[in-house]
């Protein structure tokens, strides 16, 4: 058909199309409309639309099809004796697929739909591939993170949330903007990893003859801002990390961090509370989702808790107590909790938590209180300093903000990575190094700061009730197809 639209001297990859309009703004204008009043109205009622062949049905002389755009899509109607005999000639070999552009004006059909009456039609785009069936659309999973683009034309409820995904980050940009917070860019090649326990991706720079690391936090280089004078700043970026993927996890994904100068982590708390309740409002007109099956209420006060609190109401454990490593590890195998042979008290005191009480959470409640060695960068509570000013957000069982009162003491974070070296030096090799340039950033002083960590696909994925952070990534971390058929081949040869 490529070639038929040539020979009729079409050009079946055409021009610019000005519209008057979209499909949504159709019908607010005219669907007030009876039959009768748009005939009266016919003269002023030209419209200009463009979009995608989505159906398309009739024979002989007339014929109807829906055109969807952006907002969503509107029936057209294309007579011969309207059009012409040589664009008639055009739509009789348009395609679903294709995309069209007409000029003509409003009426309804006999059974009350709204529709345009062409009095033009052109295409403007050849569709040289048939879509979906367009009832069952992508039935593949696979083939939707694959290819995207067909998953958008066919899916509505997956263009939505991709939609809402953008307005969820403005809406975070504004709340921050809006509390005196500035919008910073930072390094995605360091040095050296740090920032978070993670497995880096790491490249090589042939200018410099250096290795460098994908980010795989934003964290230390915010914090030198902070140094710097810019009391609050915050970033929005991509982040890497050298790891699984499964229902949670993407390789790359997107966070958001912010720093806060003369803030504790009870500030950052109403912080977060304040992000978390914009972001719903913009999905949702009560500030109440639905979560695979689960409700939860944004209009609530976020719960506070202390994460030795919880595991004592859950387990009857008291870790108030001081205890040796050897005390907790006999509590810890009497309860059938593991632990690692590096493992400090902390650690199993995170164990705990983590068994026993993360699932247990349903409505969004601040834990608070983490362990020393398992926060590398938070401050010691000044009450207790086997634990730290740091926080984790948990909703339905899981977590999805991190956050604290930043350690400013250069001497303790010296300290503090020194452990980290002899975690990994001991099995862990997602323990951090010693980052001497921000050791020496803090010796000029850097004010008391309250910091946050939000993944925005976690918190896409919550209010979009979507049940894989492969449904909010538009083009998710997917092995190359011609491997998955190879490898495919493969089993079945070995099953022969």
């Amino acid at each position: 058909k490529l070639q038929e639209l040539r020979d009729l001297g079409i050009d079946p990859f055409g021009q610019k199309f000005v519209r008057s309009g979209d499909s949504v703004t159709l019908h607010k204008e005219w669907d007030e409309f009876t039959k009768e009043e748009l005939q009266e109205k016919e003269e002023e009622s030209s419209v200009a639309i463009a979009g995608r062949l989505m159906t398309k049905r009739g024979k002989g002389k007339a014929g109807f099809a829906h055109v969807k755009d952006i907002t969503g899509q509107i029936q057209i109607y294309v007579r011969k004796d309207q059009v012409g005999e040589e664009q008639f000639e055009i739509w009789k070999h348009a395609d679903l697929g294709d995309i069209v552009g007409i000029k003509g004006v409003m009426f309804k059909t006999n059974t009350g739909e709204l529709s345009v009456k062409a009095k033009e039609f052109v295409v403007l785009t050849k569709s040289l591939r048939p879509l979906p069936d367009k009832y069952h659309g992508l039935q593949d999973i696979e083939q939707r993170y694959r290819q995207r683009y067909l998953d958008l034309i066919t899916n509505r409820e997956s263009y939505n949330r991709f939609v809402n995904r953008s307005k969820i980050v403005t809406a975070v940009r504004n709340y921050l903007d809006s509390n005196g917070f500035l919008e910073v860019e930072t390094p995605v090649l360091h040095n050296q990893a740090g920032g978070a326990a993670a497995r880096p991706f790491i490249t090589h720079h042939n200018a410099l003859d250096i290795q460098l690391y994908l980010r795989i936090a934003l964290e230390l280089h915010l914090k030198r801002l902070i140094v710097g004078g810019m009391e609050r700043v915050y970033e929005i970026g991509r982040v890497f990390r050298n790891e699984g993927i499964d229902t949670k996890h993407n390789p790359e994904f997107t966070m958001l961090e912010t720093y806060a100068a003369y803030f504790d982590f009870k500030d950052v708390m109403d912080e977060t509370e304040g992000i978390f309740k914009a972001a719903a409002k913009v999905v949702t007109s009560d500030g109440k989702i639905n979560y695979q099956g689960t409700d939860v209420d944004f209009n609530k006060e976020f719960k506070r808790v202390h994460m030795v609190d919880l595991i004592k109401e859950k387990t009857g454990v008291d870790f108030w107590k001081e205890m040796s490593l050897e005390e907790a590890r006999k509590i810890a195998d009497e309860h059938k909790v593991h632990y690692e042979p590096y493992w400090q008290v902390g650690h199993i005191i995170n164990e705990f938590f983590e068994q026993f009480c993360e699932d247990t959470i349903v409505d969004p409640t601040f834990v608070y209180g983490h362990p020393v060695e398992i926060s590398p960068l938070a401050k010691k509570n000044a009450d207790d300093p086997r634990f730290t000013d740091r926080f984790e957000l948990f909703i339905l069982g899981n977590e999805y903000a991190n956050a604290f009162t930043e350690l400013n003491d250069p001497i303790d974070q010296r300290q503090r990575f020194e452990a980290q070296v002899a975690e990994r030096q001991a099995g862990n090799d997602e323990a951090e190094g010693i980052d001497e340039d921000y050791i020496e950033a803090m010796e000029y002083g850097m004010p008391p700061t309250g910091g946050l960590g939000i993944g925005i696909d976690r918190l896409v994925m919550l209010l979009t009730d979507a049940p894989s952070i492969r449904d909010v990534l538009l083009f998710p971390t997917m092995r190359p197809e011609k491997e998955t058929k190879d490898s495919k081949k493969g089993k079945k040869n070995k099953k022969k």
